[in-house]
């Protein structure tokens, strides 16, 4: 922890180069492809680098040595991000990157040992998006309906404003995660391949899609009770999912051009949204009983409020954020997944004690059938006429999670801040956070602390 907090203070105190303000580069680098630059080319690059230290679940094990703590120093999200505008009608975007490298973890598939293609060296890189489309009917200031259809590997995955969240500007250090309930299982790092349209009617915005999961293939396990019976994702023959979000703008409109949600305005707009959303997926996960399998539906719901608004006096430029999410998860009977960020943990196969059933490292239950409430809110600071002028946003998150598998809800929480130092451009966040630790499906036993400490820089 001591290494941590010495690497916050050398960070801030290295910003005296840096200040406040707007940039003459604005969002990324624009090319323009004629004279009037209606049609351009647009390029976005950011990378997110995270110091932590955090207390792991029992039996854990790193590197072949048991471990009830560690600290390390890993990539978040290294990526970039293209579009080009190349009619008034017609656009194309591909996003590529890679995730979550860390010193042991996260590098190139058969990656292993030591040498050249050692443990998290050299991680795949590969296209989180890739699609292209049409403006049907273009969204001109005079007209109340413009609709756009687009098709290929996209984000356009209804559900909830964080399912569709960019992490470029999140309030809190990132997203919790069971805002994307398929990572990595049936979609591809929260996309799937399909259609989708999206477009506004009047103060209501819309996005649907129709998509091809991927598939899976977990066997479940046999049981002789229907009670008992636990569902895993497996797809079979994969049928088409749908997908959806209806959000009403009652202040500013937000941009529709792409389709990553912001999570902070810093007060540059005055916004307040209310949403609902959803995700199905016929036969999409299998229980076992009596040898029996049975398939059921993937059906997802939610229902959102966001808030971002300026607040006091003008000068201060001071700012209010606040989000708040209901999710009601149905992956069929008792489903259960244990998610860890960059888990750098392994099974400790010599502990003798009582063990998380979330696995080692720093995974928890986080996605499963049930309801999970979440809210963060977070204020913006006056700002100082000092230099460096660096702008401070503390923040907090509490979630609620009662899963059908698990006997006991649980509640846990986030505290940190922002430190801008060009807005979300140049920013550090440090982030405390809690995870509850269940040792069995009837017992959870409490809760353990991750502090990550963030460099986020983006183009």
């Amino acid at each position: 922890m001591k290494k941590i907090f010495f690497m916050v203070a050398v960070l801030l105190l290295s910003l005296k180069g840096f200040s406040q303000g707007s940039t003459d580069y604005g969002s990324g680098l624009k090319f323009n492809l004629n004279d009037d630059g209606s049609k351009f080319m647009r390029v976005i690059a950011w990378n997110q680098i995270w110091f932590r230290s955090a207390e792991m679940n029992p039996g854990t094990m790193i590197g072949g040595e048991p471990t009830s703590t560690a600290t390390d120093i890993g990539n978040r999200r290294l990526r970039f991000l293209a579009y080009a505008q190349v009619s008034k009608r017609y656009m194309i975007l591909t996003h590529f990157g890679i995730n979550n490298q860390t010193f042991i973890n996260g590098g190139a598939a058969g990656t292993s040992g030591t040498g050249g293609y050692g443990a998290g060296k050299k991680p795949g890189l590969f296209f989180h998006d890739a699609w292209n489309e049409y403006a049907v009917v273009l969204p001109e200031k005079d007209k109340k309906f413009s609709f756009t259809l687009g098709a290929g590997l996209h984000y356009y995955m209804g559900l909830s404003r964080l399912t569709m969240a960019s992490t470029l500007n999140f309030l809190t250090i990132d997203a919790p995660i069971f805002n994307w309930p398929l990572i990595e299982n049936s979609d591809q790092f929260a996309r799937q391949v399909g259609l989708f349209a999206k477009g506004k009617y009047g103060k209501l915005e819309y996005r649907l899609s129709y998509n091809k999961p991927y598939a899976t293939n977990l066997t479940p396990t046999n049981t002789t009770n229907a009670s008992n019976a636990v569902a895993v994702d497996n797809s079979g023959v994969t049928k088409w999912s749908k997908a959806g979000y209806l959000e009403y703008q009652f202040l500013d409109q937000e941009a529709n051009v792409l389709p990553f949600k912001v999570g902070s305005y810093l007060g540059t707009k005055k916004v307040f949204n209310i949403g609902a959303g959803f995700y199905t997926a016929p036969d999409a996960t299998k229980t076992s009983v009596n040898n029996t399998i049975n398939k059921h539906d993937i059906k997802l719901f939610s229902t959102d409020v966001f808030l971002d608004m300026p607040i006091g006096k003008k000068e201060n430029k001071m700012a209010v954020t606040g989000y708040s999410v209901l999710y009601d998860y149905d992956f069929g009977p008792n489903y259960l997944r244990n998610v860890g960020i960059m888990n750098i943990g392994s099974i400790d196969p010599n502990f003798t004690g009582s063990r998380a059933i979330a696995g080692a490292g720093n995974a928890q239950p986080t996605i499963g059938s049930g309801t999970i409430w979440y809210t963060q809110a977070g204020i913006l600071l006056p700002n100082q006429e000092v230099k460096p002028k660096v702008r401070i946003q503390p923040f907090g998150a509490v979630t609620y999670k009662n899963f059908d598998a698990l006997t006991q809800s649980s509640t846990q929480f986030d505290v940190g801040s922002n430190f801008f130092i060009d807005g979300h451009h140049a920013k550090i966040t440090a982030q405390y956070s809690t995870r509850p630790v269940y040792t069995s499906l009837t017992n959870r036993s409490g809760s353990l602390g991750d502090f990550v400490v963030q460099l986020q820089i983006y183009l």
